[in-house]
């Protein structure tokens, strides 16, 4: 292929409890928004049954392939056989740092977390609004992640950028 240049795709993957809402909401949005430069995943400790349909009713319009999402357990991402990750994000404290299990491939570890449209007694009404305002709120955090210049360079520079690539979650 001339003319075309080839470059690597990072691999990320997003963790969060369950695996249901918002892991999966950011592993869809960062494959839709820049599969090209990223191949992206999602898992947690305790996956759910099947994604949350309040989460694939936020996707519904803007997402190509939801069928390609379900959830699964991080264990899958710990063996030998498991693709090398560059980055591991928790989207929640209960599965932040000491509390994952190691990835092949020493990945960069970082935090960015948000509120969970999961949590129990909340009324329907009010899950509905959280979900939709962590949807946006991932939706800047993504867009904001994709755009540091790290990513748009040769892995060397991966190695060195540390906690550079933990975008505040202050957004």
């Amino acid at each position: 292929m001339y003319g075309v240049s080839v470059t690597r795709k990072y691999k990320v993957l997003f963790l969060c409890r369950e695996n249901s809402a918002r892991s999966i909401i950011a592993e869809a949005l960062l494959r839709e928004l820049a599969g090209h430069r990223f191949d992206a995943f999602s898992a947690g400790p305790e996956p759910a049954a099947r994604v949350h349909p309040i989460a694939i009713a936020q996707l519904r319009p803007g997402i190509s392939d939801l069928g390609a999402l379900s959830p699964k357990s991080w264990l899958e991402f710990t063996g030998e056989w498991a693709p090398r990750m560059d980055l591991v994000i928790a989207l929640d404290a209960s599965v932040a740092g000491h509390h994952a299990p190691l990835f092949p491939g020493e990945p960069a570890l970082c935090n960015w977390t948000f509120s969970d449209p999961l949590a129990d007694g909340m009324p329907e009404p009010e899950r509905v609004r959280l979900f939709e305002k962590v949807f946006w709120q991932i939706v800047r955090q993504i867009s904001t992640f994709i755009e540091l210049p790290q990513y748009a360079t040769a892995r060397e520079t991966a190695a060195s950028v540390g906690s550079s690539v933990c975008v505040s979650d202050a957004l």
